[in-house]
């Protein structure tokens, strides 16, 4: 069995996506601390001066607790910021005016959600809606077996092989026996400028929308 530990992310870049794509079981680690270093709450995009991240603020208090227990600040004015990037930033791409209306109002929508563990789910699950894939997860916590130790883990769940989060060192717990789902980046149409890999799918709706298949058949 194939194993997918990764920590909840809205819109993970085409490592991790990999990761849960090939897997044939995949758990979102939302017991585990939460880092201003992980992916749990922005998005890396293709600014004007090359990698942007679009980022979902965390209230001060809830910065040290696990994953599933931190709340989204929105005190702070975060959604026009995060919605401008894209717009500023994608309004050229071929498949941005077909998703625009519903996105926009989407993410404008977002401030009815307390949790980002549940704003990651739902974002997750729309993008995962537009460009036709579907990947099943099941939350850390809500598995009786689950460890914090991932080998502890694959061993309770007899994975054979374990993927863990691209370049997450320095944030998540990792095996010295995981493996990388996707050895090299496909490149794509990404507009005029130099390609930029690693960056999160909200990159490739724009540029392939409902063509995105394209570029999973080389994940």
């Amino acid at each position: 069995m194939k194993l997918a530990l990764l920590q909840p992310q809205f819109a993970p870049n085409l490592f991790d996506l990999a990761s849960m794509l090939k897997a044939d079981r995949v758990i979102w680690n939302d017991l585990e601390r939460w880092s201003r270093k992980g992916r749990t709450h922005r998005a890396a995009i293709k600014g004007e001066h090359g990698l942007q991240w679009v980022n979902i603020p965390i209230r001060t208090e809830d910065k040290k607790k696990a994953i599933g227990e931190v709340r989204v600040d929105h005190t702070e004015d975060w959604i026009e910021p995060f919605w401008n990037a894209l717009l500023h930033n994608y309004s050229d791409a071929t498949w941005f005016d077909f998703f625009a209306e519903e996105l926009e109002a989407v993410i404008r929508d977002l401030h009815k959600f307390e949790k980002l563990i549940d704003l990651n789910i739902s974002f997750f699950e729309q993008l995962s809606s537009y460009m036709e894939f579907e990947v099943n997860f099941q939350l850390a916590s809500q598995i009786t077996e689950f460890d914090l130790d991932p080998d502890i883990l694959s061993n309770n769940l007899n994975a054979e092989v374990l993927y863990q989060e691209h370049n997450a060192k320095n944030y998540q717990w990792l095996s010295d026996h995981h493996v990388q789902a996707l050895k090299k980046h496909p490149v794509y149409r990404q507009g005029p400028d130099n390609f930029i890999p690693r960056l999160s799918i909200l990159d490739l709706l724009f540029h392939y929308g409902k063509e995105s298949f394209r570029v999973f058949d080389h994940l």
